[in-house]
C-alpha cells in the first residue's frame, strides 16, 4: 500500500488532499462527511472583515429605519452593537472540536490592526493553523505595487509576532514578481504558501444590461499555473508549498507532487462532484503510485521541478517558443479552411 503521508505547516497529514476554505465547512454534518471521505485537513470558511463591516452597517440601518417618525419618539430600539467576528469564531471552534483531522482558520482583513485582532481571536479557538488571504484589488492610481507588497509584508510580520500558530499565506497570481514576494515572505518565516486564490471576477448580462455575479469555480486546465510555481519554488524556499486551483483528480495531485508541492487544496471539485469524490481522488493517486512503483510521496516529490529537470526551459516559455519556431504545426492542429 502506497504511503501518502505528508507534512504541511508542521502538521503530519495522512495524505496531501486538503479541502480549502468554502461554505461547505460551515455545516457540521458536511464537514464530518469530508473527514470521513478521506480529506487530511480542512480550511474553515474565510473570515472577511469586509463582510463583518457590511453586516454591521446593514444592522445599523435596519435599527434606525423608523427613528424620529413621531415627535415623542427618537428611536424604537435600544442601542445594539454587531457581534463582530464572534459568530464565525464560535462556528470555527465547534467544527474544530467535532473533527479529528486538523482544522485551519482562514482570514482576510482590511485594516492592519484588525488582521492582528482577528488572528489572535482565531488562535484562541484551538485551530491547528492560520491561513492569511493576501490579495489587493487596485482601486487607486497613486499606490504603487511596491507599497501594496510592503503593507502585506508588514502585516505578516506583525501577525507572526502575535500568534504562535503555524501561518500560511494564500496569494493571488496578480503580483508583478511573484517569486520576489514569496522569497520576502519566506524570509519573515511564513510556514506555507497556498497558490493561488480564486478572485471574484464580475460579468455583464447583455439581456438585462446589468452586472452578473457568477460563482467563480475553477476549470480542470487551471492547474497549470500553480504547477509552474510549485516547480519553480521547490527547494528554493523553506516554507511548504500547497497547490490550489484546477485540481480535480488524483492525476492532478500527482502532477503537483511531481512539480514539488507538499499538498493540494480542492474546492471546486467537491462542489461539482460531491464529497465522496475526495475518496476517488485519493484512490486514483494511490493507483498511479502503485503502477509507477512509488512507495511514498517523497519518492517522486519535485522529480519534475526546475531543480529536478535538466531542461532549463521547462518552466519558461518553451512551448510558446516552440510554436513560434514551428508555426505550421499549429495551423495543422487548428486548420482555418
Amino acid at each position: 500500500m502506497a504511503n501518502l503521508t505528508t507534512n504541511y505547516l508542521g502538521l503530519d497529514l495522512k495524505n496531501p488532499l486538503i479541502v480549502g476554505a468554502c461554505n461547505l465547512s460551515l455545516e457540521p454534518d458536511i464537514a464530518k462527511k469530508i473527514e470521513d471521505a478521506g480529506a487530511s485537513a480542512i480550511v474553515f470558511k474565510s473570515l472577511f472583515e469586509e463582510q463583518i463591516n457590511l453586516e454591521s452597517m446593514e444592522m445599523e440601518d435596519a435599527l434606525h429605519e423608523y427613528d424620529e417618525r413621531h415627535a415623542e419618539m427618537i428611536n424604537l430600539f435600544p442601542n445594539l452593537k454587531h457581534a463582530g467576528p464572534e459568530e464565525h469564531l464560535e462556528k470555527l471552534s465547534s467544527i474544530k472540536k467535532s473533527l479529528d483531522i486538523p482544522v485551519i482558520g482562514s482570514l482576510n482583513c482590511i485594516n492592519p490592526e484588525t488582521w492582528v485582532e482577528y488572528a489572535v481571536q482565531m488562535e484562541q479557538t484551538g485551530v491547528d493553523g492560520l491561513e492569511l488571504n493576501f490579495y489587493a484589488t487596485p482601486g487607486s492610481f497613486e499606490k504603487s505595487a511596491a507599497e501594496i507588497e510592503e503593507e502585506q509584508l508588514d502585516i505578516l510580520k506583525t501577525v507572526k509576532e502575535k500568534v504562535r500558530l503555524p501561518i500560511s499565506v494564500k496569494l493571488s497570481p496578480f503580483y508583478t514578481n511573484m517569486l520576489h514576494l514569496i522569497s520576502s515572505m519566506d524570509a519573515i518565516g511564513v510556514d506555507g504558501f497556498v497558490l493561488f486564490n480564486r478572485l471574484f471576477q464580475p460579468d455583464i448580462n447583455l439581456e438585462t444590461e446589468d452586472h452578473d455575479f457568477p460563482f467563480n469555480a475553477s476549470q480542470s486546465s487551471d492547474y497549470r499555473l500553480p504547477l509552474r510555481y510549485a516547480g519553480l519554488l521547490h527547494k528554493q524556499i523553506n516554507a511548504a508549498i500547497c497547490s490550489n486551483t484546477g485540481i480535480f483528480s488524483g492525476d492532478d495531485i500527482a502532477r503537483m507532487i511531481l512539480a514539488g508541492a507538499d499538498s493540494v487544496q480542492v474546492v471546486s471539485a467537491i462542489y461539482k462532484h460531491k464529497v465522496p469524490h475526495i475518496g476517488k481522488m485519493i484512490e486514483e493517486l494511490t493507483q498511479w503510485m502503485e503502477v509507477k512503483g512509488y512507495k511514498s510521496l517523497d519518492d517522486f516529490r519535485g522529480k519534475l521541478s526546475k531543480e529536478g529537470v535538466k531542461d532549463p526551459y521547462a518552466y519558461k516559455r518553451a512551448q510558446y517558443v516552440d510554436m513560434l519556431m514551428r508555426p505550421m504545426d499549429l495551423l495543422k492542429k487548428y486548420p482555418q479552411v
